[in-house]
């Protein structure tokens, strides 16, 4: 895995949340970088701020586009930019289904409210208005429903009497600058973790019928109840440095030809033979729906007549 993950930040006005990971950035055991910041607003002060600290910047107007065709043009900039994950710091548009599709799992958001209270603008207003006596911060994975993806970390902030919406969303931008880093820095983390890793192989390898997992070697190995193995998740096995997913495959040619089509990505296990071919899953940008497809096909790959009669039903 790249030694710090690559973050796009997308901004439509000040960015003081882009600040907080900005500079939160700069410390030397920080996780990430911030690799572009993107705006829909040409004019952003944001913006300002990123340049002077040499941050590259992108920005354009939505206006006469359609959502698809800016989400696409941004998602060009960020890939340009080699970005991995996504933080969204008061970027006032709805995305794409298709752009939240494509970076599921590694695009954040920060709302100021305790989700799932108070979704939406205007949140101060209704905090105030039901009488609360706690409000607060939350980041949350980005899905397709607005402010409804899962919670990766809230802080609470207390409401005090005569409070206005004002004063209270300036207590609760401390809390964010403080929440925002720490989660987004646990996040890139968690996606360069073998026990993560693990995890969602795990979890696509149990969709399979009768799959069971055993320990191989110190690996973590799938294999059919009484059956063969049909796949494994390596951990700098053999100090190779990678965490990466082996699966069954045709042969020697096919071998060849995904290693000469993607080095970085895949690789010929050592000890495995033609028939394995090793998946990096540590590069940050991992395509978890085409993992599962290499699961099934391994495990097709292996298993018996019966099961595999079942599949095709």
């Amino acid at each position: 895995m790249p030694d710090k993950a690559r973050v796009g930040v997308l901004i439509s006005g000040r960015g003081s949340n882009m600040a907080a990971l900005l500079y939160a950035s700069q410390a030397e055991t920080c996780p990430y970088n911030i690799a572009i910041v993107v705006s829909n607003q040409p004019d952003a002060p944001g913006l300002a701020l990123a340049r002077a600290e040499g941050v590259p910047v992108f920005a354009a107007s939505h206006r006469g586009m359609d959502r698809a065709a800016f989400d696409a043009l941004v998602d060009d900039e960020l890939d340009r930019a080699g970005v991995t994950h996504i933080a969204l710091a008061g970027y006032m548009r709805l995305l794409s289904d298709a752009f939240v599709s494509k970076w599921a799992g590694r695009m954040v958001n920060i709302h100021p409210s305790l989700l799932p209270l108070h979704k939406g603008l205007h949140v101060h207003e209704a905090v105030l208005a039901a009488g609360e006596t706690v409000s607060g911060c939350t980041v949350h994975l980005v899905t397709p429903e607005l402010d409804d993806g899962p919670i990766l970390g809230q802080v609470r902030v207390a409401v005090l009497p005569g409070d206005t919406p004002e004063s209270l969303a300036q207590r609760i931008q401390y809390a964010e600058h403080q929440l925002y880093p720490r989660v987004l820095a646990e996040l890139v983390g968690r996606d360069g973790s073998a026990h993560h890793l693990t995890a969602q192989v795990r979890e696509r390898a149990f969709a399979l019928p009768e799959a069971e997992e055993t320990v191989s070697h110190g690996m973590a190995c799938f294999g059919i109840i009484k059956g063969k193995k049909f796949a494994y998740v390596t951990a700098n096995h053999h100090g190779d440095g990678k965490i990466a997913l082996l699966v069954k495959i045709s042969g020697r040619d096919e071998q060849d030809m995904l290693i000469d089509s993607d080095p970085e990505r895949h690789f010929r296990p050592a000890y495995f033979g033609d028939g394995w071919l090793g998946i990096r899953l540590d590069l940050g940008d991992t395509d978890w729906d085409g993992i599962a497809d290499w699961l099934t096909r391994s495990w097709q790959a292996v298993a018996p007549k019966r099961l595999a009669t079942m599949m095709m039903l």
